[in-house]
């Protein structure tokens, strides 16, 4: 069993990380600006921030993957990229780390464009462009760490959270729709597929998408 620290363990992605996770047998720490007063049962939970990087490296110490399910609106506006790029350089090289991103950067068909580039609500422009720096920042990184970022569904939110059936696809770097072009995941099955990707890796250093 693993041990995963999950950052922003308190939000809709984070908190269905945290609960597949602990069902799971894993050790888990939940990490948020504030502790949440509904709690999974069997994970610790503790308040730490993207915004101190020396003290968030110390709560982090002997986690074995680190996934991050901050997204960059509100106060964490402009601030997710250049942090976990900090955070990239100061964790332990043995430390998997994931990212939990938008569909925005996915793609449409094979060949592009991206999903942020055809119709996209101006209103979540620039919170998709940030997650598809960190997912470039990812990619360019020149160290030995393993990581992984899954772009989730465009129906994917608290909007629409769904049930766990325990089913998801892989659509590797295009969307995932299904036959009548709906787009969707729920919170429960996300944490599935990135709870398996932890126990299973099948994506080293690179990302995936998922939906139904």
């Amino acid at each position: 069993m693993a041990i995963i620290a999950v950052l922003g363990g308190t939000g809709f992605a984070g908190r269905h990380i945290v609960s597949e996770a602990v069902d799971r047998g894993h050790t888990v720490l939940s990490v948020s600006r504030s502790v949440a007063a509904d709690r999974v049962p069997g994970a610790t939970y503790v308040e730490g921030t993207l915004l101190d990087i020396p003290g968030l490296v110390t709560q982090l110490e002997g986690a074995d993957v680190v996934i991050s399910a901050v997204a960059p609106r509100g106060a964490m506006e402009g601030l997710v990229r250049p942090n976990l790029e900090a955070l990239n350089t100061v964790l332990p090289e043995s430390v998997r780390l994931g990212v939990i991103g938008g569909a925005g950067g996915s793609l449409v068909a094979p060949e592009g464009p991206r999903v942020v580039d055809v119709d996209f609500p101006d209103a979540f422009k620039a919170e998709a462009l940030e997650m598809i720096g960190v997912l470039e920042d990812l990619q360019a990184e020149q160290t030995g760490r393993d990581w992984f970022f899954v772009h989730p569904a465009s129906g994917f939110g608290s909007f629409n959270p769904g049930e766990r059936t325990g089913t998801y696809r892989v659509g590797g770097d295009v969307i995932v729709t299904d036959a009548e072009g709906h787009s969707y995941i729920s919170g429960a099955d996300l944490a599935v597929a990135v709870l398996d990707e932890i126990e299973n890796p099948q994506h080293s250093r690179r990302r995936f998408t998922v939906g139904y």
